[in-house]
């Protein structure tokens, strides 16, 4: 098919790979302005544009799309459909109605579940028991399209935000291959009603550890929020990111250090305690927590979380 690309991030660059192996003509990819990024804030292009760039493709980052010059370019290019992959800019409905087969979006989540910015993290967070991907047809609404394909996959015990990313960046470029290979194979599907939920942004502050909660919802945040914003408490006013962590034995003060040794750190929660496995201090980099333990002295009896960051 002659095709219109939509994407920014990894997430989509995997897609616009697998498109453009399954021998699809892509025409045009729309991605963001470049950024300013790293210690030098240089300007840096986006994983769909770096990978557009070395298949020679032509690239498009307009700031909007909702003026009459950027739609008309895009109606002039004839696409057959426009594949979305975790754009940036809302599409309007005059741009959803361009291409003969309309706009599809590669949302990772099983919709109607987690429609919105977050779906991955936010179905770490709740506990969710599996995840997935849905291929939808888009409409103006927030993910409220009806539903071409749904692949799913379940959640384990030890995945983190990145690694359910990684499997459902793979799920997705494999499913939008899949649909346009033969379109009327999957016919679109109303979302259900029931069970609608909002995958909110994410912020730092939600990220703070709040030791009084219990041990399980604590382990969640730890692997939801890995790697962005990444969960973090504080120790003696300082700021400490817990970037691995397990559910263990123990009980005392919620945020008070039980154990500090080779084991890492063994922490007390609402309801039992949390063993940290890795950890980053303020200005430092990442390490085993084990590592941390061993160059400070007098950690046990000490608290987590009480100290403004």
């Amino acid at each position: 098919m002659k095709l219109i690309f939509a994407g920014t991030p990894d997430f989509a660059a995997a897609a616009l790979s697998a498109l453009h192996a399954a021998g699809h003509d892509i025409a045009l990819v729309l991605t963001q302005p470049d950024r300013p990024a790293g210690r030098g804030m240089k300007l840096k292009p986006s994983a769909v544009k770096a990978r557009a760039l070395e298949l020679g493709l032509p690239v498009s980052q307009p700031q909007t799309l909702r003026d009459a010059g950027a739609r008309q370019a895009l109606h002039d290019i004839g696409a057959d459909v426009m594949v979305v992959a975790a754009y940036g800019l809302i599409l309007p409905q005059a741009v959803l109605d361009i291409p003969p087969l309309g706009c599809l979006n590669i949302h990772a989540s099983i919709l109607p579940r987690w429609r919105g910015a977050a779906p991955i993290q936010r179905a770490l967070l709740a506990g969710d028991a599996e995840s997935g991907v849905t291929i939808m047809q888009m409409e103006a609404g927030l993910d409220t399209g009806p539903m071409r394909h749904v692949v799913r996959t379940p959640i384990s015990a030890t995945d983190t935000a990145a690694s359910l990313h990684d499997r459902l960046m793979a799920l997705g470029a494999a499913a939008i291959v899949e649909v346009l290979a033969d379109p009327a194979a999957f016919p679109p599907c109303t979302q259900p009603e029931a069970g609608v939920t909002y995958a909110a942004k994410l912020d730092k502050e939600e990220a703070r550890l709040d030791w009084t909660r219990p041990v399980a919802e604590l382990d969640r945040a730890v692997r939801g929020y890995c790697p962005v914003p990444g969960a973090w408490t504080t120790l003696g006013g300082d700021l400490l990111k817990v970037w691995g962590a397990s559910p263990a034995d123990g009980r005392g003060a919620p945020g008070t250090v039980l154990e500090a040794g080779h084991d890492g750190l063994l922490v007390a929660c609402g309801d039992g305690a949390l063993r940290l496995s890795e950890v980053q201090p303020a200005g430092g980099r990442r390490l085993a927590a084990s590592a941390f333990a061993a160059g400070r002295h007098g950690l046990v009896g000490q608290l987590l979380g009480t100290d403004p960051a």
